[in-house]
């Protein structure tokens, strides 16, 4: 049998698409974009961010079962040269700066953290008594 039968119906398909259409007519695309992060909002409150981390690794390996690592080396590439065209040179010395910065903050940090709990143990050991 056909996807219409002989009375002219449509298929459940052509039915989905015909509504789907007027639907994106009527609302527009932020419609879309609402509802798709209500959406998401719901699924990550029900299952947590565990899930969404779950079908992320899932997802990157079946690409790359099916692509190969070049793939992602290709995409790479493609993504940091729109990036350079579209932000340029500056963009990549400012974010390589902020990260260093950060690094560095964070061994200041450790460091800091490192000395107090040594004080703080050397504080506790007993002082001998002189007998």
């Amino acid at each position: 049998m056909s996807a219409k039968d002989s009375k002219g119906q449509m298929s459940v398909a052509e039915a989905g698409r015909k509504g789907g259409e007027a639907v994106r007519n009527e609302r527009g695309r932020e419609f879309y974009e609402t509802i798709g992060r209500k959406g998401g909002a719901t699924v990550k409150a029900e299952r947590g961010r565990a899930f969404y981390e779950e079908i992320g690794r899932k997802g990157g390996e079946t690409v790359k079962a099916e692509r190969g690592v070049k793939f992602y080396e290709e995409i790479g590439k493609k993504g940091g040269d729109r990036v350079k065209a579209t932000r340029g040179s500056s963009f990549y010395e400012e974010i390589g700066r902020k990260g260093g910065q950060k690094v560095k903050q964070l061994i200041e940090d450790g460091k800091r953290a490192a000395r107090a709990a040594a004080e703080a143990q050397a504080a506790a050991l007993p002082v001998p008594s002189k007998a």
